[in-house]
């Protein structure tokens, strides 16, 4: 009896050395599960082993029975959208995304090239995964890529930049209309609608994601 007790306080003084740990959550980049209530635009799942991105989502509530949730997913892959209705409480899994800091550097052809800011190891990403992004893209500017399963699958530039008004039609004199906007090329090839008071050469803050003028930025 006495030789299991002190093998007993021999297991325990060894315990009370051994470092100890803390388990959290993992990041939705290293694949957790979910369900319907962690649903939030922007998010990344895997559906059928492949990446797709929460566009949009909307809640329905029943009278009876249990809420539906209706999702639009964009696949990060080949492009295309889904939209797909789940009872509340479903399951998904996160997917195994990883982001990463780069450079745009140049365009050659039908790929663009991004330069790691770590690294500096050059990546090539075809113009269908750069999509729609292409347009306020500038040599230097700092964007993310997206990696699934070692493939970009996304390019995600700032939400906001400030670009330089290239063209646009002359500011009518007199024109005191509220509201009067006209379409402006920027700096990065970019087209949106501006207020009519604003000139060409003159520099603007733009929000990017909704391809909106924000306000007149200092030179």
């Amino acid at each position: 009896m006495i030789k299991n007790w002190l093998s007993l306080l021999v297991v325990a003084s060894a315990t009370a050395f051994l470092p100890s740990f803390t388990i959290n959550r993992r990041s939705s980049a290293l694949g957790v599960a979910i369900d319907t209530s962690d649903i939030k635009n922007g998010l990344t799942v895997e559906l059928d082993g492949e990446p797709y991105k929460v566009l949009n989502f909307s809640i329905m509530k029943q009278a009876r029975g249990a809420a539906k949730t209706t999702i639009k997913f964009k696949n990060l892959i080949k492009g295309n959208t889904i939209e797909n209705t789940y009872r509340s409480g479903e399951k998904f899994e996160t997917a195994q995304i990883e982001k990463n800091s780069h450079q745009y550097t140049y365009q050659d052809g039908n790929s663009f090239f991004f330069m790691n800011s770590e690294t500096f190891e050059e990546v090539a990403v075809d113009e269908k995964v750069v999509g729609d992004v292409v347009d306020w893209l500038e040599e230097g500017m700092d964007v993310q890529l997206v990696f699934f399963k070692d493939e970009v699958i996304e390019v995600i530039v700032p939400q906001t930049g400030v670009y330089e008004i290239i063209e646009t039609e002359p500011n009518v004199k007199g024109n005191t209309a509220q509201g009067y906007t006209k379409p402006a090329t920027l700096s990065c090839g970019a087209t949106i609608n501006i207020p009519g008071y604003l000139e060409q050469g003159e520099m603007i803050k733009v929000d990017t994601d909704k391809r909106a003028f924000l306000e007149r930025a200092n030179k």
